[in-house]
């Protein structure tokens, strides 16, 4: 028997809602609320579960499904250059919802909404929704359509890290990375010494 739904996070409802229990009835085929991730509200995981279905054994890895999805990078090459980037056109609707999701992330004090600004600062805002939409994976990348895969793959709950989790990420990756670029040049980096 399935697990009892947590309570939504937004008590009110919005004009464009039903007026029943679209929540409750998403849950029954999926197994897992997939509104609990930030960005997705009932409608968006309505029109991402009636284009996939909550059945994800025909993609082998969530890369293949964000693949299907058009939201993978596509790099033409010729002559091991890359002369062409980009996704995939497609005219998916799953792919939409995720990317108006991923939009609606700007001010959310989350793991994908720090993401989300994250990549507008260093790709602007087309290249961040896309970026967003398309990596969503619960132990390592934050991003939309890997988190719905593993959610529903694995039938587990999605628990957000926070912001600041992936703050301390990116400041340890900065630190490996000074660390192996002063060790090529000869160099050591000690720590300061705290008072």
């Amino acid at each position: 028997m399935a697990q009892p739904l947590p309570p939504p996070r937004r008590p009110h409802s919005r004009r464009n809602e039903p007026r029943f229990d679209l929540r409750t009835e998403l849950y029954r085929p999926a197994g897992v609320d997939l509104t609990t991730v930030d960005g997705l509200d009932v409608l968006t995981v309505q029109a991402v579960l009636t284009e996939t279905g909550v059945d994800m054994t025909p993609w082998r890895t969530s890369k293949h499904f964000a693949s299907w999805l058009g939201l993978c990078p596509e790099n033409a090459k010729t002559g091991g250059k890359i002369i062409k980037r980009g996704t995939k056109p497609g005219a998916n609707r799953a792919a939409l919802a995720l990317r108006l999701a991923a939009r609606s992330l700007h001010h959310s004090d989350s793991a994908l909404g720090a993401f989300y600004r994250r990549m507008c600062s260093k790709l602007g805002k087309p290249q961040a929704v896309t970026a967003t939409a398309h990596k969503c994976c619960p132990e390592r990348s934050r991003r939309m359509a890997r988190i719905i895969y593993a959610m529903l793959k694995s039938k587990q709950p999605y628990k957000d890290p926070g912001a600041d989790h992936l703050a301390a990420q990116v400041q340890e990756r900065k630190l490996k990375d000074l660390q192996r670029k002063a060790k090529d040049l000869g160099y050591e980096l000690p720590p300061l010494a705290t008072a």
